[in-house]
């Protein structure tokens, strides 16, 4: 038995529905992944397999028709789908994400009109916070809604960067509304906007104009989302109150962050089993390259850094799960799991040589999967930003 990325204290059923991820991973996932990768194309019999192991609910309550698992498992899920194809993980994390805003602030009726169908699939959700200027500023963004005399909302504005923008017909949307606060953060709302699944227009005043091109992350949609006066319900906010967007968003944002983590342990776990086996099949000045020291060295750190990684991420989901302030946790593994990613997945690449560089080898398509995960949920820098700032309010001078 493999001694990497194990995890202590987990139940008869959190062993079972990872044991169970895990199978469907080498049965359905990896066999096809780089071959779905390749042809860019969207992976809907894994997805379809997925909400038949219940994988869309697994953190929504049994009250809403969930699984009512813990943040640990879903993460531990995650790193295992992950370990298979990246992106099918991400199709999961963002709906996710809405479920997880929509249980910790929305409204009773928010729940009961989504949850129980989020949890079967039915309702698949996507979040939007980036604009095409404002990157990691979220206090730049522009798209506004402005509130009619009949209490409804226009919004108009343009959205970037939405993992399931084509697919969801459920976006939790970041946007400005004049609620007379003296803070920037305190004048942003988010909206549910429901729309159709598909490209163009898929809402009244709702453009989803087609998938962005790019180097990896592929399969999964990846779009922007114009708004053109599209007419929404005041009851379509989040928690039914105005103001209160970014930090639901943020708060949504740190249990992404957990899954980005979660999605880096999977790809270095990956990296690291195809290095170590081609270390031991290849041969170079009649004995297998793993026996030569500068790659036997290679080896050992990848091994200890995809053994950290799992780790500290392990660390954030339970401190999360424990109702604690998880900032600075999953601040951490985020920054941890992402850069040990992309290390370890070039190191396997180098082990692989000239053939590394073939398409033909499932670490080509690694290789360019791993540096989305060094600016998703916050780039590396935003990381340090927030790992600094909690770390100086812990040892502040007394």
């Amino acid at each position: 038995m493999a001694r990497l990325c194990e995890t202590e204290g987990l139940t008869d059923i959190q062993e079972e529905i990872l044991k169970t991820v895990r199978a469907f991973v080498d049965e359905k996932i990896l066999p096809v992944a780089t071959e779905l990768e390749h042809r860019d194309e969207y992976p809907t019999e894994i997805v379809e397999g997925l909400k038949e192991l219940g994988l869309f609910g697994l953190m929504i309550p049994e009250e809403y028709g969930g699984l009512g698992e813990s943040l640990l498992t879903y993460a531990l899920a995650v790193e295992e789908i992950a370990r298979g194809w990246m992106s099918v993980s991400g199709i999961v994390n963002t709906h996710f994400i809405v479920a997880y805003m929509l249980l910790q602030h929305g409204t009773e009726e928010q729940k009961q009109k989504y949850l129980p169908r989020m949890a079967t699939g039915e309702v698949r959700g996507a979040f939007s916070m980036s604009e095409p200027g404002c990157g990691s500023d979220v206090s730049a963004i522009k798209t506004k809604a402005r509130r009619g005399d009949d209490g409804d909302y226009t919004i108009d504005g343009q959205k970037m960067w939405l993992t399931n923008g084509g697919s969801a017909n459920l976006v939790a949307v970041l946007v400005k509304t004049d609620e007379g606060a003296d803070s920037v953060y305190r004048n942003m709302t988010t909206f549910l906007v429901e729309k159709e699944s598909g490209f163009g227009e898929t809402a009244q005043g709702v453009t989803v104009p087609g998938k962005i091109e790019k180097m990896g992350y592929k399969g999964v949609d990846t779009t922007e989302l114009i708004f053109e006066g599209h007419r929404i319900a005041a009851d379509q906010i989040l928690g039914g109150q105005p103001g209160k967007g970014f930090y639901q968003m943020m708060d949504g944002v740190e249990v992404g962050r957990v899954n980005v983590a979660a999605r880096g342990c999977g790809v270095a776990h990956r990296a690291f089993e195809l290095g170590v086996a081609y270390a031991q099949q290849r041969e170079t000045f009649g004995k297998k390259i793993a026996e030569h020291q500068a790659v036997l060295f290679r080896l050992a750190e990848m091994g200890t850094k995809v053994e950290a990684a799992h780790q500290m991420m392990v660390k954030a989901a339970r401190t999360k799960d424990s109702g604690q302030r998880n900032d600075l946790e999953a601040g951490m593994a985020k920054y941890l799991a992402s850069e040990y990613c992309s290390q370890v997945v070039e190191d396997s690449f180098r082990i692989h040589g000239g053939y590394g560089f073939s398409k033909e080898y499932e670490i080509e398509r690694l290789y360019r999967e791993a540096p989305m995960l060094l600016i998703g949920e916050g780039t590396a820098d935003i990381q340090r930003m927030i790992i600094g700032r909690r770390l100086l309010e812990d040892y502040k001078l007394r």
